[in-house]
């Protein structure tokens, strides 16, 4: 019963619990719906309080003509609108909004409240523009007033510069003057529209005075400095270029494709019609076309000395290229010319033939293009700047085939060396063979082993095939290495061989020798010392060496090691 008792209790308190959290989560929801209508709210009552009604009594003071009337009362319509339809409109909106609210119908109170936001938003945005307009009328007389005081300031100052002056501007001085006189009138007219209050016209007027001033700013800073760069500094450029570019012809130099002569004639049109333009105070674009001008002839100067330049460096590697192709020409040919005898003397590839014949015949194209361009250096046909690069073209070529040419001609030459070291390497394991064989007959060996005479024969085998790789036509280099290293390796080992044998014998004789003392003391001695006499006979010399040692040992312990000391040989 209590178990009970305790579930329904724990049952109540958790619902009373969930209301609570729901009571507590409405209660949140309405406060921050509610705080969103009232700012809603707030925002339409701004737009509703904007000074346009203030503004539009001030217009109706103003009104004179049929032309401000009809704005007034355009203007005064829109205020009606946004007071009598739109405010209201959304006035009605906002309360739709907290019915919502009441009835807790949350989606579509999101709706709503959209769709306010929106309204509010094109609202206001309606009403700034129409105070805008309005105040275009009613701050007109002062805002203008104000710029036209700055204005005239500035109208002073600029004609004050043109006075001091005056003789910077001796070619347009009238025209400029002129100009200063119907700003003159201009001002006139703007006290006679202000007194008409014709707002319009009154924009208009000041906008055009405003123009007109810029204008003669922009004419009395600049025209000093375009009349002296077309009377004084174009001129001078124009004359240093023409001495530099005539001396330069003179000394041969190919010029025609800079059109120097017609760009001159062509400038000095371009600046009578700059000074015609300048004379009625057009200077649109003139500054930037006089700088391009100037920055032409600058250029030119440049050109000038590139060609300069040019020519040193082609008189400097055209020899250069003249000491490289005769070398390299030289080289080739000789090749070609041993052609036949190296084809037949070595084993060439197709590939080293045929680069051969290609280097030869490119070495020919260069011969051909290096007598062209020696021409066209004697016939002046060509820029110092553009044969230069023809030059550069020709000595990389040269360059590279120099670079192949003397792979081949390594790779030859290391031919004729490998045959050379081979006929030398030959003669030498020969030489050392023919000692091994030497020593071995200075000793009366009882038995020559049989591996030794098999090594002897691969040794002289060897060497027969040496002869025979340089008996043949063409020779095969690398057969022939092949052939001189098995050679030798094979050669050594019977030399390695003999010397070990002999050593071998020579050590047992010894040995033998020595321990003959200890025949009479030891019974064991006498035995083992016969024993390597027999051996000995039958040609098992190292058996016969360490049966020695052994015997030895009985009366004179590490014998053995004293025995391999004494022949540096280590254990």
């Amino acid at each position: 019963m209590s178990a009970k008792l305790l579930i329904v209790t724990i049952y109540i308190i958790t619902a009373i619990i969930l209301i609570s959290i729901l009571f507590v989560k409405n209660t949140k929801q309405n406060k921050k719906i509610k705080s969103i209508i009232d700012e809603l709210e707030k925002e339409k009552n701004l737009i509703l309080g904007a000074p346009i009604l203030n503004e539009l009594s001030k217009v109706e003071a103003l009104v004179r003509d049929d032309k401000l009337k009809v704005k007034y009362d355009n203007w005064q319509r829109k205020f009606d609108d946004i007071r009598n339809i739109y405010i209201p409109e959304i006035t009605d909106m906002l309360l739709d909004c907290d019915n919502y609210a009441d009835l807790k119908d949350y989606k579509s109170l999101r709706v709503l409240l959209a769709d306010v936001e929106l309204k509010i938003y094109k609202l206001r945005e309606k009403t700034n523009n129409l105070l805008n307009e309005i105040k275009e009328i009613t701050l007109s007389e002062e805002k203008n007033r104000n710029q036209i005081v700055n204005l005239k300031t500035d109208y002073r100052k600029i004609k004050s510069d043109f006075e001091k002056n005056k003789t910077e501007y001796q070619l347009v001085k009238n025209q400029i003057e002129l100009q200063f006189e119907n700003i003159e009138k201009r001002f006139q007219e703007f006290e006679i529209v202000m007194e008409k209050k014709d707002y319009d016209e009154i924009n208009y007027l000041v906008k055009g005075i405003s123009d007109m001033i810029d204008h003669m700013k922009y004419v009395i800073k600049e025209v000093p400095a375009i009349l002296i760069m077309c009377k004084e500094l174009i001129p001078g450029k124009i004359e240093e270029v023409s001495q530099v570019y005539i001396k330069m012809t003179r000394e041969q130099y190919q010029l025609d494709y800079l059109n120097v002569e017609y760009n001159i004639n062509e400038t000095n049109k371009k600046i009578k019609d700059i000074l015609d333009r300048v004379k009625v105070l057009n200077l649109e674009d003139v500054v930037f076309e006089l700088k391009t001008i100037i920055n032409y002839f600058d250029s030119l100067f440049n050109d000038f000395e590139i060609e300069k330049i040019a020519k040193r460096t082609f008189e400097s590697n055209i020899k250069s290229l003249k000491a490289k192709l005769v070398r390299t020409d030289k080289a080739i040919s000789g090749l070609m010319n041993e052609l036949n005898d190296l084809k037949s003397t070595y084993n060439l590839s197709d590939d080293d033939i045929k680069r051969l014949n290609v280097i030869n015949k490119e070495i020919d194209n260069i011969k051909k293009d290096y007598n062209n361009l020696m021409d066209c250096n004697k016939n002046h046909s060509f820029p110092y700047s553009k044969m230069v690069r023809e030059l550069d073209i020709l000595i990389i070529k040269v360059s590279k085939l120099d670079e192949t040419l003397n792979y081949d001609l390594k790779n030859i030459g290391s031919m004729k060396d490998d045959e050379l070291r081979a006929r030398e390497q030959l003669e030498n394991i020969k030489d050392i063979l023919k000692k091994a064989r030497n020593r071995i007959r200075l000793y009366n060996i009882p038995v020559i082993p049989d591996n030794y005479f098999v090594e002897l024969q691969d040794a002289s085998d060897a060497i027969k095939e040496i002869q025979k790789e340089l008996n043949k036509k063409p020779i095969n280099i690398d057969t022939l290495n092949i052939r001189v290293d098995t050679a030798r390796d094979l050669v050594f080992k019977v030399f390695n061989t003999t010397n070990n044998l002999l050593r071998t014998i020579v050590m047992l004789e010894e040995t033998i020798v020595y321990g003959n003392r200890y025949r009479g003391e030891k019974e064991k001695v006498n035995e083992g010392l016969n024993l390597a006499e027999k051996l000995f006979y039958q040609g098992s010399y190292k058996k016969a060496l360490e049966i020695t040692m052994n015997a030895i040992d009985y009366v004179e312990p590490g014998i053995h090691n004293k025995i391999m000391s004494a022949y540096n040989i280590k254990g």
